[in-house]
């Protein structure tokens, strides 16, 4: 019984110089991305584009006019983008030029209020 165990611990011995043997190699495994993402480029643009600053009201007023020439309703992030303002300042001056649609077709989106859509019209016609 005695050399069964020798031989048991023996071979213990060995399997673990052979596992020994196996790992003297560096493991050197370098993961690099294969293409890049539309998310990271997204996030790139971004980090570009930095902390976006409040401008003149007159300016951001005159965007908003202009894009609003081109369509009659427009979403909140869709006037964000043209204007490139913060969400707060936005609807702050929206409030004052502009309705929201709440029911409907055009919900959750945002119209000139008559008297401005009338004063646009009139302003071509000089």
């Amino acid at each position: 019984m005695a050399k069964l165990e020798e031989l048991d611990l023996t071979g213990a011995k060995q399997n673990t110089r052979v596992w020994l043997s196996q790992l003297d190699k560096v493991v050197t495994t370098n993961y690099k991305p294969v293409a890049n993402h539309q998310y990271n480029i997204e996030y790139e643009r971004k980090k570009k584009d930095g902390k976006r600053a409040q401008a003149d009201k007159q300016h951001v007023l005159d965007m908003l006019f202009s894009a609003f020439e081109k369509h009659q309703y427009y979403n909140l992030k869709d006037l964000v983008d043209i204007t490139k303002q913060l969400v707060g300042y936005l609807k702050e001056i929206l409030k004052e030029i502009g309705v929201q649609n709440v029911k409907g077709i055009h919900k959750n989106t945002r119209e000139l209020k008559p008297e401005y859509r009338q004063y646009q019209r009139e302003e071509k016609s000089d």
